[in-house]
């Protein structure tokens, strides 16, 4: 009874553990990748880990192949605790995925504990097998020296890591003490960060790609605003990447005018979608196959490389959360670039047009001006449409007059349904003296003809400058 009930456990278990990794194939490419399998073989690994598991249920149900069954539970075991040792020896804790969304946590002495209790309950299931005792008896010998093996293997591995690392902390302290001696000041050192991914300088993959939505989105739309990219590499199932979520929305929140944030996620669009909700992303991008994440060498979740607005590679990539606060800390130390014009400075008379060939004014005499350089070819300026044309219709008496100057195609334009102004400036000339590289973007000019505001970039800080009201709006949309 005790071995038929082992037996049924085993199958149990392996049964749904097989069938959760299929029904969630993102999450299971995600941990194969997390685990160190080479990026060729992460689909193949993702479809043939639960397959296995399946095939050892299956065999351990059928009398004659129990056998096998077992020891395909002891391989599959086996394979996983010597992957654990080895991201535990290198200080790495992925998420084990064992049952897909069903349950997932960070592998470690629990999971080794865990498959050492499942081991033996493959032998004891074995024990009571009446059609193989001889297979039997050999395969229960091998499986204990195989787990003897394994765990002194383990144990001496950990001891010889623990012993080094300590002498060569004493050669340390013996060394700053000798410097100290000598009247040597000795500075704490940061490690550098290890060098993963393509190297700075180089041409960033281009992409055309869809977000939660459904909606197109590519690079180009991506480094429009001129700004350095981060782009960040998450996943719906990983514990690390739900705790840097709220810093990436806080980052992106406060920090609008010096970098763009997006969000890719290594699972299929519903998982891209729950990510978008629950952490307030309008744009979460949709990587179900793993391409972006191939093409831009990322390493785990999260994980993220930054892009300069020249479509260059602009950093080595950031692995873990960490790592990439580290990533966004050095973006804003950088010095801010200078865009055109400063808040004070007079601007000069621009002979803009309107798609009728009327002349446009940017400065009203009477009123603030809100100057909104737009590109309706832009999906980040389709997605606050709604929003602006929302606001033009029932902005305050006091709220700023708006001024639509467009760069991209005239009768897109007019099709987008602006009552106020607009001008056509399909050479950017406009953009360029007001420093706005590209869409959406927005400056204030008082009735002075003076630059009111700061550059805002990106749709969230263009709403806010254009009133409360349009920020409003803009947060219920999201």
């Amino acid at each position: 009874m005790v071995t038929l009930a082992a037996g049924l456990v085993l199958v149990l278990v392996f049964a749904v553990a097989g069938a959760a990794k299929l029904a969630d194939r993102g999450g299971t490419r995600t941990a194969v990748a997390a685990f160190g399998v080479p990026r060729p073989l992460i689909a193949a690994a993702a479809l043939l880990v639960p397959l296995a598991e399946i095939t050892a249920a299956v065999l351990l149900l059928v009398p004659g192949a129990r056998v096998a069954g077992a020891a395909a539970v002891l391989a599959l075991l086996g394979m996983l605790s010597g992957a654990v040792a080895i991201s535990m020896a290198r200080g790495r804790a992925p998420d084990c995925h064992c049952f897909g969304q069903l349950h997932s946590r960070p592998a470690g002495w629990t999971t080794l504990a865990r498959n050492a209790g499942l081991g033996g309950l493959a032998v004891l299931a074995l024990t009571g097998d009446p059609v193989a005792p001889g297979a039997t008896a050999i395969l229960t010998c091998a499986a204990a020296v195989a787990t003897a093996g394994t765990a002194t293997a383990i144990a001496l591995g950990f001891l010889s890591l623990i012993r080094s690392h300590g002498r060569l902390l004493l050669r340390i302290d013996a060394l700053e003490h000798a410097l100290a001696e000598a009247g040597v000041a000795v500075a704490e050192a940061t490690p550098a960060p290890p060098q993963i991914g393509m190297a700075p300088g180089s041409n960033a993959p281009s992409f055309a790609a869809i977000d939660h939505t459904g909606a197109a989105i590519s690079l180009d739309d991506l480094l429009a605003p001129g700004l350095p990219l981060l782009l960040t590499f998450t996943s719906l199932e990983c514990d690390p990447c739900r705790e840097l979520m709220p810093r990436l929305e806080a980052w992106r929140g406060e920090h609008a005018d010096r970098m763009t944030i997006a969000v890719v996620s290594t699972g299929d669009r519903a998982a891209a979608a729950e990510e978008a909700r629950l952490h307030g992303f309008d744009r979460v991008i949709v990587d179900e196959d793993f391409g972006l994440y191939e093409r831009y060498e990322a390493n785990g979740t999260p994980s993220a490389v930054l892009v300069s607005p020249d479509a260059t590679v602009a950093s080595f990539v950031a692995g873990g959360a960490d790592a990439v606060e580290r990533l966004v800390d050095d973006v804003l130390a950088a010095p801010e670039p200078i865009r055109g014009l400063a808040p004070g400075a007079v601007v000069p008379d621009l002979d803009l047009r309107g798609l009728d060939r009327e002349p446009v004014a940017l400065v009203d005499g009477e009123r603030t001006s809100l100057v909104l350089f737009w590109n309706p070819q832009c999906g980040f300026c389709g997605s606050m449409l709604d929003d602006v044309l929302a606001w033009e219709r029932g902005a305050p008496g006091d709220a700023p007059r708006l001024v639509v100057v467009s760069s991209g195609d005239a009768e897109a334009t007019r099709a987008d349904g602006f009552k106020s102004p607009v001008a056509h400036d399909p050479e950017m000339l406009a953009g360029e003296t007001f420093g706005a590289a590209g869409t959406p973007m927005a400056v204030l000019v008082d009735r002075d003809g003076r630059v009111a505001s700061p550059l805002a970039a990106g749709a969230a800080a263009v709403l806010a400058l254009a009133g409360p009201q349009a920020a409003r709006s803009g947060r219920r949309a999201t």
